[in-house]
């Protein structure tokens, strides 16, 4: 019996399969990698104040996450590899990002389509970005909105850590959420030492004003 003339079809199959797999993976790492630099330029742009800019970035790489995410239809294989998953991290973290400085509506995750542990993670890490916003606020004296950015940054981890699945479901979030944490506590210290420096700023004018005879 020709065992390997049996086996040449099944291999050429199995060869076919591969080959097609292949090329959705090159496409899809190729179009992830643009999403994640679209994500981060959208986020610098953000952070500069210019959000028109920052808006089409992050349409951009809407876009490309959709070319990625119809490159491997057909191969759920490939489709929860990690090429994938990060670039739907990163565009959650860039649409997210951009909600909390603009003030604007949180999008949920039927609108940005992306999956449940891509959501999660990119919250996490859009709630740290808040961090060089109210460092911003506390050099400019916008003390009362760089308590507003903190608060989110606080709420956004007391969720998240009632979110309590193993890591193989959750994407790794309890890292992501561990990493908010440090960056919430470093915050919240810069935020108390700028309170206290500014009351007692405040403290030595009115006693500069009481020595000088000026009204308060």
């Amino acid at each position: 019996m020709d065992r390997a003339g049996d086996l040449v079809p099944v291999v050429e199959h199995a060869r076919t399969a591969l080959e097609t797999q292949h090329r959705a993976r090159e496409l899809t790492i190729g179009a992830c990698r643009r999403v994640i630099q679209a994500c981060a330029a959208s986020i610098r742009a953000l952070h500069r104040g210019e959000l028109d800019t920052a808006r089409l970035r992050a349409d951009e790489a809407d876009a490309l996450l959709a070319e990625a995410h119809g490159a491997v239809r057909a191969h759920p294989d490939v489709r929860y590899g990690g090429p994938l998953r990060d670039a739907e991290k990163e565009y959650a973290e860039a649409r997210l990002t951009f909600a909390f400085v603009t003030d604007g509506p949180v999008p949920g995750l039927d609108e940005l389509g992306v999956s449940v542990p891509a959501y999660l993670c990119g919250l996490a890490e859009a709630a740290s970005e808040l961090r060089r916003d109210v460092l911003d606020d506390l050099r400019t004296g916008a003390l009362e909105r760089a308590e507003g950015r903190l608060a989110i940054m606080d709420a956004v981890y007391g969720l998240l850590v009632t979110i309590d699945y193993p890591d193989a479901l959750t994407g790794g979030l309890r890292r992501s959420a561990d990493a908010l944490r440090a960056v919430l506590e470093r915050t919240r210290g810069d935020h108390t030492n700028a309170l206290v420096a500014e009351r007692l700023r405040g403290a030595i004018e009115d006693g500069r004003r009481a020595l000088q005879g000026e009204e308060p």
